[in-house]
């Protein structure tokens, strides 16, 4: 039995949740989510308060959609309670990022500003920090945990830590392994 999927989602009282064909809704004080779920794998139950999720089999697809799904379920009642939040850092000289309506406007070290359409269920704030070589920190908050690091993974991949200069965009807790550079007069002098 999976050690996740066993586990039961607990319901606050200002959540409601119902359970359809083949997908979960889920409605609190911060959102509204729908999850898609494939029923001839797994059971999605209401009981006492709590979701419980069951696979149909045990067959490797039935055991690998049991704690998936039990995941999923469980991130969209927290996230519907409280948000989930993800900050990046914008590390480099002259690195800024400015909100403008939903677009997020980064100069961070090319020729041309770069323009990020924000999706609807995201909320940003951008903060102006210049401190320690970070310029500014962009600070994303959504209910669906899935769609904010999608939207944060591609938002660091316009710009990529380097290894040599840790410029670039990161996470907030991202630590970046720093390479030692060229030694260019070091080795001919003796």
């Amino acid at each position: 039995m999976s050690r996740i999927g066993r586990l039961p989602v607990v319901i606050p009282q200002n959540v409601k949740v119902s359970i359809q064909a083949d997908r979960v809704l889920v409605e609190g004080p911060a959102g509204k989510l729908e999850q898609h779920y494939e029923p001839q794998y797994v059971e999605i139950k209401m009981e006492d308060g709590q979701l419980k999720v069951s696979r149909k089999g045990d067959a490797k697809e039935h055991r690998a959609r049991h704690g998936l799904y039990r995941s999923l379920v469980s991130n969209m009642v927290k996230g519907v309670q409280q948000p989930f939040e993800k900050k990046l850092q914008l590390v480099g000289l002259g690195y800024k990022a400015k909100l403008q309506g939903k677009k997020l406007e980064l100069e961070i070290g090319y020729s041309h500003t770069i323009f990020y359409d924000i999706p609807n269920e995201i909320a940003v704030q951008v903060a102006d920090v210049r401190a320690g070589g970070i310029e500014s920190e962009i600070t994303l908050r959504s209910p669906d945990k899935q769609l904010l690091g999608e939207i944060a993974a591609e938002i660091r991949d316009l710009r990529k830590p380097e290894p040599y200069n840790a410029t670039g965009i990161r996470y907030h807790d991202e630590h970046i392994i720093r390479k030692e550079g060229k030694l260019a007069g070091a080795a001919g002098k003796e």
